[in-house]
């Protein structure tokens, strides 16, 4: 009973305020061996003191290169940082990496699609588009292209012989409450105006205004016209589609809806 009862008493003064000496030091750098990255940094926010055993390279060399072995080589060259800062450099880094893009500002319902397309030799209009994002066509694999049905009262028809024409093709996106702009195609090329054929044309886009005006974008806008199947009054033709995109030039797919929106958006709203 007695021997019970002095246990007791130790194990009180154990937890006395009063008598809670730190441990010796050699026994914290001896325990932070076995702690792991995220326990060592709540060890560091003790005091001073404990940072700075807690920060010892012998502590964080082995962590840096298990974990960041590439990032390791760093200390060959510059000796003086620390494994504990190219572990954080690091961590910060691959948290970085996995993050997922922000969120767009805006949806496609804040923006109009204006196309024309003009035939350069008689000046006479072809396709005329203005179509709100609320009455877009969605490409079911979600991606960053739309079709448009050219009704007639958008298409005025010419009589071309099946020959190849000079075109200018201008297509613009505005933002719904016309505070901003940008030209997504201004090109002239050449089609022809055949029952059943297409017109495809590309014009790389600018990179964001983030990069430098020397580094190309990797990506370009797409339209293509699609022909009726056969003549409309006489040898004439008329436009039926035009489906318009932006397209990522490396695997030549296009992008999805939200990294269009994304890409507008350095250009559709300040910074």
């Amino acid at each position: 009973m007695q021997r019970q009862k002095r246990l007791q008493v130790q194990a009180m003064s154990i937890r006395s305020p009063k008598s809670s000496s730190p441990p010796p030091w050699g026994v914290l750098l001896l325990l932070a061996h076995h702690l792991d990255p995220k326990s060592l940094g709540v060890a560091s926010c003790v005091s001073k003191s404990w940072y700075l055993s807690m920060a010892s390279d012998h502590i964080w060399q082995p962590l840096c290169m298990n974990h960041y072995p590439s990032l390791s080589n760093l200390k060959i060259t510059h000796p003086s940082v620390s494994y504990h800062r190219l572990y954080a450099m690091a961590y910060v880094a691959a948290k970085r990496r996995v993050r997922g893009p922000s969120v767009p500002q805006f949806s496609m319902d804040s923006l109009i699609f204006d196309i024309h397309i003009l035939g350069t030799k008689g000046n006479h209009p072809i396709v005329k588009i203005a179509k709100p994002g609320n009455e877009f066509c969605f490409d079911h694999n979600g991606v960053f292209r739309f079709d448009f049905v050219v009704n007639n009262y958008e298409c005025l028809t010419s009589s071309m012989n099946e020959m190849l024409e000079d075109v200018k093709i201008t297509w613009n996106v505005v933002l719904k409450d016309w505070s901003a702009v940008f030209t997504m195609m201004d090109y002239e090329g050449k089609v022809r105006y055949s029952p059943g054929s297409e017109g495809w044309f590309s014009q790389e886009l600018p990179p964001p205004r983030c990069c430098s005006s020397d580094s190309t974008s990797g990506i370009v806008a797409d339209l293509k016209l699609v022909f009726n199947r056969r003549k409309v009054g006489g040898d004439k033709v008329r436009v039926d589609k035009v489906s318009v995109g932006i397209l990522n030039v490396v695997n030549w797919r296009y992008v999805i809806v939200e990294d269009g929106i994304r890409y507008l958006q350095h250009f559709l709203f300040p910074s």
